[in-house]
C-alpha cells in the first residue's frame, strides 16, 4: 500500500483542492500520499470557472498551458436585470498577466493534476478509504483501507466493496480536503453549521448555437440569481436558482460517474421547463437548446467550519466551508487554501517556520468565509452605484467570479464597495 519510507504529509480526498495540495508539497520535495475512497477521477463532471487567481497558482505549478488548451475564456460579466441588459463588468481590467477566467471540465483538470503528480513519483490511490485518525503530539496514525469491488450471484449480480488490506502509518500532518463529509473535520470534532438558508439551482448544460463571445451572463431579479456560462466545445451552462423549493429527496453521497458537487440528488428536469425558464427570465437568450447533456436541481448548503484545524490536522476546500454556486467561489478559495496550506506545512518540516504558526492559517481563512458569506462585513452600494443595482449589493458578493482584492475591483467596477471596517482578505 505505502513503500518503506512513510509519507510527511497525508492528504484525504483527491479532488481539485486535494490535488494541488499534493502536487505544492510534491515539487517542495516533501514526501506525500494522496487517497480516496473513489475508484477513479470524475468519469462526467460538472464544469468549473478557475479565477484569475486560481490561474496565477496553476501557472507556478506549471500547468496553465495544458488548462487553457481545454478551457473557455472569459473576460467580462454581463449584467442583466430580468431581460434589460444593466451593464458589464470587466475581469480582463482586474490585472495584465491573468486577466480571464478558464472554463473547463472538473475531470479534465483533476486528469492534468493526477498526471503532474504522476511525473513526480506520486500516484493518486484511488479506491483507498482512511478509516480512523489518532492525533498525537507529533504525528497522527491514520488506518486506511485499501478497497476492491467485488461482485456476488448468479441471477442477479451484487457490487460491493471488500476490504482487500489493512495498515496504519503514522505522519507529521494530514489534510483533509474531503469535501462537505469531512472525516478529518468530523475527527477533530470541528461543527459545521449552516450559516444560512440553503439555494436550490436548476443547472442545464447543453449545446447551442448562441454566440456569448468572452462574456458570462448574470441575471438579477427581486428574489433571484440566474447565471449562463459559455462552456469548450459549443455547450452553455445555465443555473437558475429556484425559490420556495421543496427538497424530495435526502441529500447524496458524492458520485464520481454522474457529477461532483457535493449537494443532492433529483429528478431531471425537462427540455420545457428549461425553455419556460428562459422565457420568464432571460427572453433575450436567442440560441439553439441542443444535445441536453446535464440536468439536475442541486442544492448548495451555505456552511462554515467553526474552525479549519488545529495542531497536525487541517482543513481546506469544502471540508470547510461551501456557499452558492454563482460565483464559483468555494473551489477556487479552495485552490488558495491548499497553496497556502502546503507551503506552510513545508515550511515547519524543513525547520523554516514552528508549528505555532499554522494558527495563522485557521485565523486568516476564518476572517475570509465570514466575509464570503457576509456574516462580517459585505458590499454595499458607493456613490457612484446606479439605482437599479443599489437593492443587489449584498447579494453580490457570493456572485462575483473572484475573491481578495479582484472581487473588491470587481465590485468597484458595479459602483460597489466593501463595507468600512472590513479588511478585504
Amino acid at each position: 500500500m505505502f513503500t518503506r519510507e512513510y509519507p510527511e504529509v497525508l492528504i484525504v480526498g483527491a479532488g481539485p483542492v486535494g490535488q494541488m495540495a499534493a502536487l505544492t508539497l510534491a515539487r517542495r520535495g516533501i514526501r506525500v500520499s494522496i487517497v480516496d475512497r473513489e475508484w477513479r477521477t470524475g468519469a462526467h463532471s460538472y464544469a468549473l470557472a478557475l479565477h484569475p487567481r486560481s490561474l496565477e497558482l496553476l501557472d507556478r505549478l506549471g500547468l496553465l498551458p495544458r488548462v487553457l488548451e481545454q478551457a473557455y475564456r472569459v473576460r467580462a460579466v454581463g449584467l442583466y436585470e430580468g431581460g434589460e441588459r444593466r451593464g458589464k463588468l470587466q475581469i480582463s481590467d482586474l490585472r495584465d498577466d491573468f486577466s480571464f477566467i478558464a472554463v473547463m471540465r472538473q475531470d479534465a483538470l483533476e486528469n492534468l493534476f493526477e498526471q503532474a503528480l504522476h511525473d513526480l513519483g506520486v500516484n493518486v490511490r484511488w479506491n483507498h478509504q482512511v478509516v480512523t485518525l489518532t492525533p498525537e503530539e507529533k504525528k497522527v496514525a491514520a488506518t486506511i483501507d485499501h478497497l476492491e469491488k467485488s461482485s456476488f450471484g448468479y441471477a442477479i449480480a451484487h457490487t460491493e466493496w471488500i476490504v482487500l488490506k489493512s495498515l496504519t502509518v503514522d505522519v507529521p500532518f494530514v489534510i483533509g480536503a474531503d469535501g462537505h463529509q469531512s472525516l478529518v473535520r468530523r475527527t477533530l470534532g470541528i461543527d459545521f453549521p449552516e450559516v444560512a438558508e440553503p439555494e436550490y439551482f436548476a443547472v442545464f448544460e447543453f449545446k447551442s448555437d448562441v454566440d456569448l463571445g468572452d462574456e458570462m451572463r448574470l441575471v438579477l431579479d427581486p428574489e433571484t440569481m440566474s447565471v449562463l456560462w459559455p462552456l469548450p466545445d459549443g455547450h452553455c451552462r445555465w443555473s437558475f436558482q429556484l425559490k420556495d423549493w421543496e427538497e424530495p429527496l435526502p441529500p447524496r453521497e458524492k458520485d464520481r460517474v454522474e457529477v461532483q458537487i457535493g449537494a443532492a440528488r433529483y429528478p431531471v428536469l425537462s427540455e420545457e421547463r428549461l425553455r419556460a425558464y428562459i422565457r420568464e427570465r432571460a427572453p433575450w437568450f436567442d440560441g439553439s437548446i441542443d444535445e441536453i447533456r446535464w440536468r439536475m436541481v442541486v442544492r448548495f448548503d451555505r456552511r462554515l467550519a467553526d474552525a479549519f484545524g488545529k495542531q497536525r490536522m487541517w482543513l481546506a476546500g469544502d471540508a470547510a466551508h461551501m456557499t452558492g454556486p454563482v460565483g464559483i467561489q468555494s473551489m477556487n478559495v479552495g485552490l488558495r487554501e491548499a497553496w497556502t496550506l502546503a507551503n506552510l506545512i513545508a515550511d515547519v518540516l524543513e525547520g523554516k517556520a514552528a508549528p505555532e504558526k499554522m494558527a495563522e492559517y485557521n485565523e486568516e481563512r476564518l476572517a475570509e468565509w465570514r466575509f464570503l458569506l457576509g456574516l462580517e462585513g459585505g458590499l454595499e452600494p458607493g456613490p457612484s452605484a446606479e439605482a437599479w443595482i443599489r437593492p443587489y449589493a449584498g447579494r453580490l458578493l457570493s456572485a462575483l467570479p473572484a475573491s481578495g482584492a479582484d472581487l473588491a475591483a470587481l465590485a468597484r467596477q458595479a459602483g460597489l464597495e466593501v463595507r468600512p471596517g472590513v479588511a478585504v482578505p
